[in-house]
């Protein structure tokens, strides 16, 4: 279970296991400022954490939650 006060670690290591979920749908997306990934393709984890650290008051744990739940490939 993820707590609230979770670490950086703690959010990445649950995002790379969203993000290595075949039942979930993880995208990259297109990002100029992405030159050190392939085809400037932004990674879903670089992704969220970004929002993650832009928006400081969100809890981490309720964020991944609702993640889970947007992200679930249905039917």
């Amino acid at each position: 279970m993820i707590n609230a006060s979770m670490t950086h670690e703690e959010i990445i290591f649950e995002l790379k296991k969203l993000q290595d979920d075949p039942t979930m749908t993880t995208k990259s997306i297109y990002s100029p400022q992405a030159n050190d990934y392939p085809e400037n393709q932004l990674p879903f984890v670089e992704i969220h954490m970004n929002y993650l650290r832009k928006n400081k008051t969100i809890n981490p744990s309720q964020y991944l939650s609702n993640l889970r739940i947007m992200i679930k490939k249905r039917g």
